[in-house]
């Protein structure tokens, strides 16, 4: 989302670099520069106006200190106001949501139609599991049947439970929904409400009603940034007309100019709490100003993948590979699969790519990368054609066999025979890895499949 942002003030302070002192004849370009960035990322005009004077208030005349370059003195003023804008000075609870109530917290999900809300419900369900959370969702979405079913298809993708639609009638649904929860102990319930193209009384006085009967502990506005500065006017409306506690921004993974992240909670005063970052049901990250800032800024998001690595790999999985390796058992094509699951639970080698410093992508041969996601994705398909046998006794695939999984995964014979050559040159590499050292086989898979 920020490619275009991220390349401008990269080159910004590449250029400054060569300078001994910030002054106002080597910074007035500079400014002119940022300006033009944020206008082109569709930032708010008042936000980069007030970002703008307090860097140029903080630079003029600033003295370079020890062995810092003019451009390092840059980035750390740019670095922090962008993350001020977004919210770093408040107290990280801010940030987080307040599920130390009674149960069941109660979560109101309220946003426009195609914001991405009830994708985001199945998202944050899914997020919350790994809390140990038991979670209920229920929809009053009582236009629009396709909503009620698609609500039911992401909780069970989820993992999580549905409520069905007994009426009508969305205060009848709540409160059935909210005895439901109490009498089967679940510790949060998640309430779906109607979204229309436009904001209207109706649609307000309507979620106003839930408000009421449900006493949400969070009222979430979900926000689709592909729509600009029209997200952040909708979201001044809604925060107007109701009790938000926070936001959730969605499709950061597209082509978004990416103004409404940069904006939303300068302007509006509510904290972004998280940020869908794939349509793929664990696509939910927390939301932190100074990440998201060093991910404007090319230094990348370090901390993000390693905190994904740690969600995603499933401990129990990567244990047991971890000693068939020491028992010196054969790494088998179930175990491969595995690790390709895990790979995709983290995002996918593009998402893991954005994650890097902007001088790493630049090295990256974007084409290269998703060759390999189509790679990996038909390996997969390969891989679900076999037998168990096949899996656990790969080089006992002879040609009668090979023409049946080519045959059910779509794939020619020849794409098989590479896969198990390929498959056959990892299993050597993993024969001379070591114990704990699990995170050395995904990170490496890329090279055996390229």
């Amino acid at each position: 989302m920020f490619k275009n942002l991220t390349k401008r003030l990269s080159n910004i302070i590449k250029k400054m670099s060569g300078e001994v002192r910030l002054t106002k004849d080597n910074t007035e370009n500079m400014f002119r520069e940022i300006r033009i960035s944020l206008l082109e990322a569709d930032v708010s005009l008042p936000i980069i106006k007030k970002f703008i004077s307090n860097i140029k208030n903080k630079s003029m005349g600033k003295e370079i200190l020890y062995s810092l370059t003019p451009g390092q003195s840059l980035v750390s003023l740019i670095q922090s106001e962008l993350s001020h804008i977004m919210g770093a000075h408040l107290d990280k609870k801010h940030f987080q949501l307040n599920l130390l109530t009674q149960p069941p917290s109660v979560i109101l999900i309220v946003g426009l139609q195609g914001s991405g809300k009830t994708t985001s419900i199945g998202k944050l369900s899914k997020y919350l599991q790994k809390n140990k959370k038991k979670i209920l969702t229920v929809s009053t979405d009582i236009y629009r049947p396709a909503a009620i079913n698609q609500l039911k298809i992401v909780t069970l993708e989820s993992g999580s439970d549905f409520f069905p639609n007994i009426t009508n009638n969305p205060i009848n649904i709540v409160n059935s929904a909210l005895k439901h929860a109490k009498i089967h102990n679940y510790d949060v319930l998640i309430i779906d409400t109607p979204g229309q193209i436009g904001i209207n009384k109706i649609m307000i006085n309507e979620i106003n009603l839930i408000y009421k009967i449900a006493k949400p502990v969070e009222t979430l506005l979900i926000v689709d940034c592909m729509l600009g500065q029209d997200a952040l006017n909708h979201a001044k409306i809604f925060n107007n007309m109701l009790t938000l506690t926070g936001i959730i921004l969605t499709k950061l993974d597209g082509d978004a100019r990416g103004g409404a992240a940069l904006s939303i909670q300068y302007i509006i005063k509510k904290p972004i709490k998280f940020i869908g970052t794939s349509e793929k049901i664990y696509g939910l990250e927390k939301f932190d100003p100074i990440r998201m800032t060093n991910r404007i800024l090319g230094m990348g998001d370090i901390l993000s993948l390693i905190n994904s690595a740690k969600e995603n790999i499933n401990k129990i999985s990567a244990k047991k590979i971890e000693n068939k390796i020491k028992n010196k058992e054969k790494f088998d094509l179930n175990d491969f699969k595995t690790q390709l699951i895990q790979m995709k639970k983290m995002g996918g080698l593009n998402m893991l790519i954005e994650k890097l410093p902007y001088y790493i992508q630049q090295k990256t041969n974007k084409s290269n990368v998703n060759e390999t996601e189509k790679k990996i994705r038909r390996i997969e398909g390969i891989i679900n054609s076999m037998t168990l046998y096949e899996r656990k006794k790969p080089f006992s695939i002879k040609s009668k066999r090979k023409k049946r999984i080519a045959a059910g995964s779509g794939v020619n014979v020849q794409e098989i025979n590479q896969m198990l050559i390929q498959f056959k040159q990892m299993q050597n590499i993993i024969k001379k890895i070591k114990g704990n050292s699990i995170m050395k086989i995904i990170r490496n898979i890329k090279n055996y499949i390229s």
